[in-house]
């Protein structure tokens, strides 16, 4: 399962970054009342947060807990994979990728006209999984790709070719990322997150540190996550996610000593053994 899969569900969005922060690995379950006071402080309404959770409750991303009339919500197994894959992309993988091998891996698929639906959700892990467009149903994206982690959930096995290969006269690599990849796009939207949060005083309407921490990381995880990652070599010496990495490691370690006080004396957590 793929936690971006179907377009920015921005309260979802928030509710995964808030829980990766504050739930992961901690083996304990956070109150429904909690999470609905922590929303209101980025103009999420109780409503909203309430439908979020039963969402990804019936998704099989969250599981309830109760104590006596209070709702406690806790991970699955499947959210659990969902936030250490959101966790290990932003602080190992990085944004910028130095130590690219030169291959690429190439998923080619034909899939009959019916299948509309099942076109699209393979196009959407496509290019969540960093995957760009070649030509008609041919992806490709920088490095080693496992394909089988990424699709074997959709049963399309008989209708793929994948492959990894490197490029040949008179095709090369810089040809490869002009065709399948917007380039101008991907600088843009890391200029877009420099705007937002290189300034002296970032999200001023945000009332605490708490509301700021769930802000970048849900807009930094949004964008680490629809960049294929590029090999550096073969981008401008200013790439704007070399700067942009920086910011937001830097604003997350700071909002980190701010906001954790804030949400120890907001949360009513249930211990899970």
């Amino acid at each position: 399962m793929n936690a971006r899969e179907g377009g920015d569900q921005r309260p979802q969005s928030l509710l995964l970054s808030f829980l990766g922060i504050y739930v992961l690995d901690r083996h304990l379950a956070v109150y429904s009342g909690s999470v609905i006071e922590v929303f209101a402080k980025v103009g999420v309404s109780e409503e909203a947060v309430r439908s979020t959770l039963a969402r990804m409750v019936k998704r099989g991303l969250l599981a309830r807990h109760r104590r006596g009339r209070k709702m406690y919500f806790g991970l699955t197994a499947r959210s659990a994979a969902v936030l250490t894959e959101g966790d290990h992309r932003v602080w190992r993988t990085g944004a910028v990728n130095r130590d690219w091998d030169g291959t690429w891996t190439m998923v080619g698929f034909s899939l009959p006209d019916s299948w509309r639906a099942r076109r699209h959700t393979l196009r959407a892990r496509l290019v969540w999984n960093g995957f760009g467009p070649l030509q008609n149903g041919l992806w490709i994206a920088p490095g080693e790709v496992d394909v089988p982690a990424l699709l074997d959930d959709l049963d399309l096995t008989d209708h793929l070719r994948v492959l990894t290969a490197r490029p040949a006269k008179p095709t090369d690599d810089a040809n490869l990322i002009a065709t399948a990849f917007d380039v101008d796009a991907i600088a843009a939207a890391y200029h877009a997150f420099l705007a937002r949060w290189d300034v002296a005083h970032p999200r001023p309407e945000a009332p605490d540190d708490l509301a700021r921490q769930l802000l970048l990381h849900t807009d930094w995880l949004q964008l680490v996550r629809s960049d294929p990652r590029l090999p550096a070599a073969h981008l401008p010496a200013d790439w704007p996610a070399i700067r942009a990495e920086h910011v937001f490691q830097t604003l997350a370690r700071a909002y980190q000593a701010t906001a954790t006080p804030l949400a120890t004396t907001t949360l009513d957590t249930l211990p899970l053994h």
